[in-house]
């Protein structure tokens, strides 16, 4: 699985799939699902670190967890997710950040959260030889900017600019676009007139390719949003599991197999502990 084979299923209009992916474990049960691409988002913020938006993850932290599902999906394209500040400060710092995506990391590409005024960026990043996604529509990173999450591309000079936005960013050399939580409308227009694969989330299904948040499709979120339909119910599951488990701990009916001493040890080791050769002094050895 390569860019190449990405922008092949893209032109011949064969949808590719992508999720969102924080461990090697899950990662190698995601690769042999046959999924294409797992991203390695800044979600990981909310769903492993506990946080209640973004833009508190940690860049070393990130990076730790992609490097992770490479070497748990070795064969699969794997997106690193450039946190908040680790690209916006200066063109120097971002490009000193997206290649440690891709060293330290291993992942294929970065995706940054940007609109048209990040295009000299993206064109040196290019140039370095780093792979961008770039990320248009609504943007987490700036939820703080609005109050909180919110669609985009609901009023036509909004959706203009989110497809003005996808023009400029393609044109400056992003080998993929990312549109998020946009009218059906706005995301088929990109389509029309951009030429790189377009991954969507919550745009509707006019996109080359979906991604969504694991832990939305698989049932552990408490409140998914409104475009993600859960095809799993792993929470309760784990509940289920824990509950049972506390249950047969109180039972003593922990289950499994059980370690045994070797042939002829037992009685040696009752012997052990009626000579009293057992003792708390550091100093003492036993026999």
């Amino acid at each position: 699985m390569t860019i190449r084979t990405i922008r092949r299923m893209a032109q011949s209009g064969e949808k590719f799939s992508c999720l969102t992916c924080y461990d090697a474990t899950t990662a190698r049960w995601l690769e042999r699902a046959g999924v294409h691409i797992l991203l390695v988002g800044d979600t990981a913020s909310e769903v492993i670190l506990g946080f209640d938006r973004t833009i508190d993850m940690p860049l070393e932290v990130l990076l730790a967890l992609t490097a992770a599902v490479k070497r748990g999906a070795p064969n699969t394209l794997v997106m690193g997710d450039m946190p908040f500040m680790t690209y916006q400060a200066d063109e120097a710092t971002a490009l000193r950040n997206a290649a440690r995506f891709l060293t330290e990391g291993r992942a294929d590409f970065v995706k940054v959260e940007i609109d048209a005024s990040y295009a000299p960026l993206v064109s040196k990043m290019a140039r370095a030889g780093i792979p961008v996604v770039a990320h248009v529509g609504s943007k987490p990173q700036q939820a703080m900017l609005s109050g909180g999450y919110a669609s985009k591309g609901r009023t036509a000079d909004e959706a203009a600019q989110v497809v003005r936005d996808a023009i400029v960013l393609e044109r400056a050399g992003a080998v993929m676009l990312l549109v998020e939580a946009v009218p059906d409308e706005v995301a088929a227009e990109i389509v029309n007139r951009t030429s790189v694969p377009l991954i969507g989330i919550g745009a509707g299904i006019a996109c080359h390719g979906q991604v969504l948040v694991l832990h939305d499709l698989i049932g552990l979120t408490d409140a998914p949003p409104r475009f993600a339909t859960p095809v799993a119910a792993l929470g309760p599951a784990i509940e289920t599991a824990g509950n049972q488990w506390v249950e047969r701990v109180a039972a003593s009916n922990i289950g499994g197999m059980r370690y045994t001493m070797k042939q002829g040890e037992i009685q040696r080791f009752r012997e052990i502990l009626q000579s009293g050769a057992i003792s708390a002094d550091p100093d003492s050895r036993g026999s």
